[in-house]
């Protein structure tokens, strides 16, 4: 079993390729098909390229308040390619890449972060949920999927993110413990960047790793190397496994590190070394990734020129297309509260018409 082998207590980490690509565990090597393993690279590719280009259009005014996932790409896609369709995720607010690789739009992505509502509305058959900002809260929720699930007796999992901060946010205890009790096929995720904004990963725990917080809920837990792809993919495959045999619920923490800011607002000069992020930066997932499949004959320098250059121009089209089609209606501020509009809101809605109509407010100021 391979949560057995990994003691969190012992701060053992599980890890399939080293930072150069190179398997360090033959064992352990997950059989991906080719398909697969393109896809994983080509969404963590897009999601980098996605991520600096969207750093430059808030700096420019062109984009609301971002948070940046460099860095933290293969502690996404690794466990999205191990779900199955029908699966759910739930999001917190960093899992850009994520979203990606389960099926919401590059457009639809761009479109929350540009304040529009639309960006909160994936196609039917996209499992996923909206963003979620207030930390800890999107546990609860995924817990609330899983125990449905489970209640229907469904062939899927609950996968939900969380950051190192939010495990000492209430929600994140109450939302763990329901699902351990009710033994739910949730599995989640601690994205441990190191730094929950401004506050380094020592101060936000004593213990050893954020694995072990698994223990006191009697489920299992396992430490991960969140920037090898092949880890993550196959940590969570196991855990989905044990989910749908009726087995409960798994934590899994994957280390890893945050590149960037927190988000467009924070300065992380104010309070880390330049050097530290320099040490990570030769961990980059993507790197990683890239050696591996041309060390598999899947991959060449070439086609990696290639898909930069076209994923490039995507997302330059792409955000143009926000752009010139994104403008928010009226109506659009209410509609996505509740199912219908309740008489209060309707009221504001109908006032607020009735006063730019009457031209005391002119060009949206």
């Amino acid at each position: 079993m391979l949560f057995d082998d990994y003691n969190p207590l012992k701060g053992e980490m599980l890890q399939i390729m080293d930072q150069e690509g190179k398997i360090v565990n033959d064992k352990l090597e997950p059989k991906i098909d080719k398909e697969t393993l393109l896809k994983m690279y080509k969404t963590m590719v897009l999601g980098r390229t996605a991520d600096e280009k969207a750093l430059q259009f808030q700096r420019q005014g062109r984009m609301l308040t971002y948070a940046p996932n460099i860095g933290q790409e293969a502690a996404q896609v690794g466990p999205m390619a191990a779900l199955k369709d029908q699966d759910w995720l739930v999001l917190a607010f960093r899992e850009f890449n994520a979203m990606l690789y389960k099926g919401v739009t590059l457009e639809q992505a761009f479109l929350y972060w540009y304040g529009n509502e639309r960006g909160s509305r994936y196609d039917d058959e996209v499992r996923v949920l909206p963003i979620n900002v207030p930390i800890g809260s999107q546990i609860n929720h995924a817990a609330g999927v899983a125990y449905a699930s489970k209640l229907k007796e469904l062939d899927e999992v609950a996968i939900v993110f969380i950051g190192e901060g939010g495990t000492s946010h209430g929600e994140f205890h109450e939302g763990m413990n329901f699902a351990a009790t009710y033994d739910l096929p949730m599995i989640t995720v601690i994205q441990n960047n190191q730094y929950a904004i401004s506050t380094p990963r020592h101060k936000v725990i004593k213990a050893k790793t954020l694995a072990q917080k698994a223990i006191a809920y009697g489920i299992s837990g396992i430490q991960v190397d969140g920037n090898d792809p092949l880890a993550m993919y196959l940590a969570v495959k196991t855990a989905r496994e044990r989910a749908i045999k009726g087995d409960g619920p798994t934590l899994i923490e994957a280390v890893t590190y945050r590149i960037g800011p927190h988000t467009t607002s924070d300065n992380p000069k104010l309070y880390r070394e330049d050097s530290e992020v320099e040490e990570w930066l030769k961990k980059d997932p993507i790197k990683r990734m890239k050696n591996y499949l041309i060390s598999k004959k899947l991959w060449s320098e070439e086609k990696d020129v290639e898909l930069h250059e076209e994923l490039k121009q995507l997302v330059l089209d792409t955000f143009k297309h926000v752009e010139e089609t994104g403008e928010v209606e009226l109506n659009e501020v209410f509609d996505y509260t509740y199912e219908k509009l309740t008489p209060n809101l309707e009221e504001q809605m109908n006032y607020y018409k009735e006063y730019l109509k009457a031209g005391k407010i002119k060009n949206g100021n």
